[in-house]
């Protein structure tokens, strides 16, 4: 008899503790799951991050699907990973413990990565001490193994492919626009991408031309 929640074939019986449903043994599961992370690709995470922030945020609100407590784990994972392996497992009692936040703050601000594609986990147990030796416990729950990931729309606001030098605001907007207006968008409208085109129409537009007010030659003035 397996224990509930484990996936099928699970070599532990059912014991009475509590293991979260569809987890995995720890140490077998992470072979096709974690996977080498180039640290150079922390700065692009962050700012894709910090872009995505602002497109979703509603108008009048201070915060977007993220918030600022999304950022912050995602900041920490980004220092804990392994780039050689992937390894990304901490617990959420060692992210309470380096963000000086709440249990329930951290949950929520990972879930809210997850669902923005920005982070993904499974669930694990692991073998108990003295697994085998008696009628006790044979599992125990462990940490999450987790992997960082930038979703497609983090990477059209970036207005750039990931690897590639940063673009120039003003041709990111354009750019941003022209895509906005292809049948591709149109079929896919989603409150995000409304969100982008506010974002780009209202925040990338003007720091553009304040950026370019001091500058001889505009472009914005050009093409009038």
């Amino acid at each position: 008899m397996t224990i509930k929640g484990l996936n099928p074939g699970s070599r532990f019986r059912r014991t009475g503790q509590k293991v979260r449903k569809y987890s995995q043994e720890a140490g077998y599961c992470e072979g096709n799951f974690w996977r080498s992370f180039n640290g150079k690709d922390s700065k692009i995470y962050m700012l894709a991050a910090e872009r995505y922030e602002i497109a979703t945020r509603p108008k009048g609100k201070r915060h977007g699907v993220l918030g600022h407590i999304g950022l912050e784990v995602l900041r920490e994972m980004l220092r804990l990973v392994d780039y050689a392996t992937g390894r990304l497992d901490p617990s959420i009692k060692t992210l309470q413990t380096r963000l000086k936040r709440s249990r329930p703050a951290i949950v929520r601000a990972l879930r809210s990565l997850r669902l923005a594609g920005f982070l993904d986990w499974i669930r694990r147990y692991e073998v108990a001490p003295g697994a085998g030796r008696g009628r006790g416990p044979q599992v125990v729950q462990t940490s999450n193994a987790y992997r960082l990931s930038l979703p497609a729309i983090a990477e059209r606001l970036l207005g750039r492919k990931a690897e590639q030098p940063p673009e120039p605001v003003d041709l990111a907007f354009e750019r941003a626009q022209r895509a906005h207006q292809s049948k591709h968008y149109r079929d896919q409208e989603t409150p995000i991408f409304a969100a982008f085109e506010r974002w780009g129409g209202f925040v990338a537009k003007r720091e553009f031309t304040e950026r370019s007010e001091s500058a001889s030659g505009s472009i914005l003035e050009s093409r009038a």
